[in-house]
C-alpha cells in the first residue's frame, strides 16, 4: 500500500486531503510544516509527498532536496501558479492548483505513483515507456466507439506525434491526454495541463511562454512558462479554441521550430515538448471565420482522436455508474451502494448533455443524499439543472430594477440560468470576460462553460 505524507498548515485542507486519500486506500500521515515532517517522520521513506507551496518556516519546495528519493506534488493557489512552475524546475513532479476537486487530486496521485513505481527492469536503466499499461486502466469503455479510441491511443502514444483530441465537454478529454502521456516514452517526465479558457487573456502568453523581468507592469522578476516547465514531457492544452490570436502565433513557433521566446525577451530557447491539444469546438470552421489560425490547425491536427458523447455509448452507462458508485461509496462509508432497477432505467433513458461528468455528479449527489444502500431515481435528480454557482445577493439586488423594468411579471421568478443569460447579454459589450466573471461571482472557466451550455457566443473584440 503506497504511503503518502501530506504537508499543509491549513487544518481544514489537510484533514480533507487525508480523508480523501484514506478512503482511496492509501496509508497517510499528515503534518503542518517541513520542520514537523522531519521531526516526526523520515520524508524519504514515503512513496509520495503532497505539500503546500507556502508553509510557516521552510517552503514546501524544500522537501524536494530533503527527500531526494520521494516525488513531491506541490499544492498552490492560482495566484502563485507561476511559483508552482518554478517548483517544477526545482524538481517537483507535478503541481495542483487550489481549489481542486477530489477526482483531480486522486488522478494526480495515481499518475505520479504509476510513473514513479519501481519496474522489474529498473536496474537496467529508466524504462522508455510503460509498455504494459493500457488506456483501459485509465478510462472505462466497453462499447465499440471507445474501443476504437483505445486502439488509437495505443498506436499513437509511443510516438512523438502531435494529437488533437475532440469531444464535447465532460467526455474525458484530459483522461485521453493522461493515457497518451503515461503510455509514452515521456511517462517519467511531467505532464502539464492547461485550460486555455481558465486563464485571463492578459496573462495567457506570460503563463505559457514565461516573461522577463520588467516585460510589463508587475513583472518584478523573470518567470518560467508552462511550456518550459513541460520540457522533456507532455503539454496538454485543453480548450485550445479559446486561445487568443497572439498566443496562437507563438504556439505555432513552438510546433514548427521547437523553441519559445519569453515575453519581453529577444532570445529564443529550445524546448522538447510533446503537444496534446483538445477542444469541443470545430476548429476547421473557426479557421474560415478567422477565429483560429489555419496553419496552427494543420500543425495540431496531425492525429485526431474523437471521443464519443455519452449518449452514443449506451452500453457503457451502467458500467460507468457502477464504477462511480464504488468510488463514492468508499467516500461516504457505504461500500454496498447499488442502483435500483428503476434508477438503472432512468440512467439509460437520460440524454446526458453533460456527458460522463454529469453522470459522475449525479452518482455523487445520490450517494450523499441516500439514507440506505439503494439509489433510486429521485436521488439521481436527473431533470434538475444542478451545479449553479453562487451569484452575490448584492449583484442580484443591483440589477433587479433593470430586469423588472423590462419584464415586470417574471423578473422575481428568474432562475439563476435566466439571470446569467440576461446579465451576460446586457453587459458583454462593455465588460471583458474577466470582469463579467468577477461581477457574477464565478470563475472565468465557469463563465465560459455556461456560455457553451446556454449557446451564448463570446463577443468578438477588435483585437481578435
Amino acid at each position: 500500500m503506497p504511503r503518502i505524507l501530506i504537508v499543509e498548515d491549513e487544518d481544514i485542507i489537510r484533514s480533507a486531503v487525508r480523508k480523501l486519500l484514506l478512503h482511496a486506500g492509501y496509508e497517510v500521515e499528515d503534518v503542518g510544516s517541513v520542520e514537523e515532517a522531519e521531526q516526526n517522520h523520515d520524508p524519504d521513506q514515503f512513496d509520495l509527498i503532497i505539500s503546500d507551496l507556502r508553509l510557516p518556516g521552510a517552503a514546501g519546495t524544500e522537501l524536494i532536496n530533503r527527500a531526494p528519493n520521494t516525488p513531491v506534488l506541490i499544492m498552490t493557489s492560482y495566484a502563485s501558479l507561476r511559483s508552482a512552475v518554478d517548483s517544477m524546475k526545482m524538481g517537483a513532479v507535478e503541481y495542483i492548483a487550489k481549489p481542486f476537486d477530489h477526482d483531480e487530486m486522486l488522478a494526480a496521485v495515481e499518475s505520479i505513483l504509476a510513473r514513479t513505481a519501481p519496474t522489474p527492469n529498473e536496474n537496467q536503466g529508466t524504462p522508455t515507456a510503460t509498455e504494459n499499461s493500457d488506456p483501459a486502466s485509465i478510462m472505462y469503455g466497453q462499447c465499440e466507439p471507445m474501443q476504437r479510441v483505445f486502439t488509437l491511443i495505443r498506436k499513437v502514444a509511443p510516438t512523438e506525434t502531435t494529437v488533437l483530441v475532440q469531444g464535447e465537454s465532460g467526455t474525458g478529454k484530459e483522461l485521453v491526454a493522461r493515457a497518451l502521456h503515461l503510455l509514452s516514452p515521456r511517462a517519467t517526465k511531467p505532464l502539464i495541463s492547461v485550460n486555455c479558457a481558465a486563464i485571463p487573456e492578459s496573462l495567457i502568453e506570460s503563463e505559457l511562454f514565461g516573461h522577463e523581468k520588467g516585460a510589463f507592469t508587475g513583472a518584478v522578476s523573470a518567470r518560467t512558462g508552462l511550456i518550459e516547465a513541460a520540457d522533456g514531457g507532455s503539454l496538454f492544452l485543453d480548450e485550445i479554441g479559446e486561445l487568443p490570436a497572439e498566443a496562437q502565433a507563438r504556439l505555432l513557433r513552438v510546433l514548427q521550430e521547437g523553441e519559445i521566446r519569453k515575453v519581453g525577451s529577444t532570445q529564443s530557447q529550445k524546448v522538447n515538448v510533446r503537444m496534446i491539444a483538445a477542444t469541443h469546438r470545430n476548429l476547421k470552421a473557426m479557421t474560415r471565420t478567422g477565429e483560429f489560425r489555419e496553419d496552427l490547425y494543420y500543425r495540431l491536427n496531425v492525429m485526431q482522436i474523437r471521443i464519443p458523447p455519452l449518449r452514443d455509448r449506451q452500453s457503457d452507462i451502467l458500467g460507468l455508474a457502477r464504477r462511480f458508485l464504488v468510488t463514492q461509496g468508499s467516500k461516504v462509508g457505504r461500500p454496498n451502494l447499488n442502483l435500483s432497477p428503476e434508477a438503472m432505467r432512468a440512467l439509460e433513458r437520460h440524454r446526458w448533455p453533460g456527458n460522463v461528468r454529469e453522470l459522475e455528479n449525479a452518482i455523487e449527489r445520490a450517494s450523499i443524499l441516500s439514507d440506505g444502500d439503494i439509489i433510486t431515481p429521485s436521488l439521481l435528480d436527473l431533470d434538475s439543472e444542478g451545479g449553479d454557482e453562487y451569484i452575490p445577493e448584492s449583484l442580484v439586488a443591483g440589477n433587479n430594477e433593470q430586469l423588472q423594468a423590462r419584464e415586470p411579471d417574471s423578473a422575481n421568478d428568474l432562475s439563476l440560468e435566466d439571470y446569467f443569460q440576461h446579465f451576460v447579454l446586457e453587459n458583454q459589450d462593455r465588460m471583458s470576460e474577466t470582469e463579467l466573471a468577477q461581477k457574477l461571482g464565478i470563475s472565468r472557466k465557469s463563465l465560459w462553460e455556461r456560455r457553451q451550455r446556454l449557446g451564448i457566443p463570446r463577443k468578438k473584440t477588435s483585437g481578435n
